[in-house]
């Protein structure tokens, strides 16, 4: 049963659209546990503009915030409590989660998006950044799932192609490159579909015993 959670080493590295092309290539449902910021297009509606999935695949968000923040400021800024305990795994399959912002990001006043993830034990995709900086930002981030026992599935690389820095990052962390995806124009659901399917094997996501 196809259940992953797709997080980044820092905000705005891509993971919708990332999430938008695998849960497309899957078939899958996503879901998007906290949304901060309505103004515009959200993230579940992007994944639904760049995935071609049924909008019965689009699970609704369990927060809708209205500032484009940290989830923990974001709440308070709406008089909104966080409760973790209501952010649980929906029961469908395949699915993808898609968290917000880095895997550091607050969640609450006491707690960070990575403890949600470690509670749920499903394996990880991290997406990075191929430009400078996201070898320590990747490796910092994998270190982090590390050492809460959090099963890595690997890492998908959002960007233009940089093969020292991927390589590095997959030789040091000894996690697997699942690929790369590269800055799709026009940004179209055929486009990005077919910008997935060249650069990345969908049997890769499927087995996912990390």
């Amino acid at each position: 049963m196809t259940r992953l959670v797709v997080a980044g080493t820092d905000t705005n590295v891509g993971k919708t659209v990332f999430s938008a092309a695998l849960a497309g290539a899957l078939g899958a449902y996503y879901w998007k546990p906290v949304q901060a910021g309505l103004e515009g297009e959200t993230d579940t509606t992007s994944v639904a503009r760049l995935s071609g999935l049924p909008e019965e695949k689009l699970l609704p968000e369990a927060y809708r915030l209205r500032t484009p923040a940290s989830p923990h400021l974001s709440a308070r800024l709406d008089g909104v409590e966080i409760d973790p305990a209501r952010l649980s795994p929906p029961d469908r399959a395949p699915l993808v989660i898609e968290t917000a912002g880095g895997l550091m990001t607050p969640l609450t006043e006491a707690s960070l998006t990575i403890d949600l993830i470690a509670r749920w034990r499903l394996p990880v995709v991290l997406c990075a950044r191929t430009t400078l900086g996201t070898i320590n930002h990747s490796l910092l981030s994998l270190e982090a799932l590390r050492r809460r026992e959090i099963p890595i599935l690997g890492v998908a690389f959002i960007g233009e192609e940089n093969a020292e820095t991927q390589s590095v990052i997959a030789q040091i962390s000894g996690v697997r490159a699942l690929g790369r995806l590269p800055f799709v124009a026009p940004l179209t659901a055929a486009d990005l579909a077919a910008a997935f399917a060249a650069h990345f094997r969908r049997a890769d996501f499927t087995e996912t015993n990390p």
